[in-house]
Formats: C-alpha cells, structure tokens, sequence
C-alpha cells in the first residue's frame, strides 16, 4: 500500500532514537506534504551531515580543519579538569549554563547491565594516556557526569574504579538533577547547580 520511497524512509528514519515506525511514517508524509522544496532543504541537511569530523580529544562532533573541536582546540579552557559525559546532548546541555570551563570526555551511551563497551574502554584508556602524557600522570578533578539513574550510578562507580589514581579528586554532580532525570532535559539553572554542588 505504501509507496516503496516511504517505506525506505521509515526503515531507516524507525532506527533512530525516539523514532519508531508511526513517528517516522508521520514525518516522511510531513516531508512530502511540505513540497519538493522542503525534502530538498531536508535531504541536503542530513547530506551535510557527511563533512562533520569527530574530536581526536573529546569524541564530539565539529567541522574544523584540525582534529579538535572548538572547546578543545580553545586555550583558555582548563585541561587538567575533565568532565565524562554519555551523549553529545549531554555536554551540549552542560555548556550551555557556561559554568565550566575545563575540557569533556564522551564516553557513549551507558550500558543497563553494568559492564563497559569495548569502545567505552578504549575512550578511557584514550583519556587515561592523555593525563598521562600532557598532566604528568596526574588531573585535577575528574567529573563524572552522568544522569543520575539506577544505571548511570552503577555505570558511575564502575567508570571511578577505572580512573583511579587518574586524577586528585574524582566527584559527580550535585544532586540538583533530581535522581532518575535526564542530563539532556534539565534547564540551565539546575545544571549550575549541579556543577556547583558537585562531590
């Protein structure tokens, strides 16, 4: 019944987070409906998305001639201080405050079972070789900022043990983020106060 372009759409577009197949149905018909116009502005928007490079520090995205992105490339940011995030969103949403003024590390999304992926591994041991090499061994503070979730605590604990003796102090955030919410969802002022309260 569906025309095979739409179920292309769907197939694809379904496999994104928070898009299931009736989300994705409604948007290839928005699309359609908006006119040739609209899925050409659409169409060269996800073809742009092909030039972005990911950070060889902080694993977020950016479209730099270097290798680093705006804030690692950025001199009056602090390197010694160093904070773990899940998703781009998260440091996205942790910026935008602008109460921190260190570097981020993305680890990608946590586990529910407790056990940290092989790329997760690899990204600590990339950060752990960068304490190494450029802060003599030895960080400031390392913070774990993860939402604070049933799996983002245990994820948190197992992710500590791991950088242990990586840095002086290694703290979370503050408890503004009332437990079970999301980093990505919370405004500004609670996120400052998270930062601030952090331990």
């Amino acid at each position: 019944m569906l025309p095979q372009p739409v179920k292309n759409f769907i197939d694809i577009f379904s496999k994104l987070p928070s898009i299931g197949p009736r989300q994705a149905t409604r948007l290839a018909f928005k699309l359609v409906a908006g006119g040739k116009n609209n899925i050409e502005n659409a169409s060269q928007a996800i073809s742009d998305l092909k030039y972005l490079k990911i950070c060889q520090n902080c694993f977020f995205v950016h479209s730099n001639r270097e290798n680093l992105c705006d804030i690692c490339a950025n001199k009056s940011r602090r390197r010694d201080i160093i904070m773990l995030v899940e998703k781009e969103t998260d440091l996205i949403s942790l910026e935008r405050p602008k109460k921190f003024n260190g570097r981020y590390l993305i680890l990608g999304e946590l586990s529910k079972g407790g056990a940290l992926e092989s790329v997760q591994k690899l990204r600590l041991n990339h950060l752990k070789n960068f304490i190494k090499k450029e802060l003599n061994g030895l960080a400031e503070e390392i913070i774990i900022a993860f939402s604070p979730t049933v799996y983002g605590d245990l994820n948190a604990s197992i992710v500590a043990k791991e950088l242990e003796g990586a840095a002086k102090k290694i703290t979370r955030l503050g408890r503004g983020i009332p437990t079970g919410g999301e980093i990505e969802f919370a405004d500004e002022e609670t996120l400052g106060e998270a930062l601030k309260r952090r331990s």
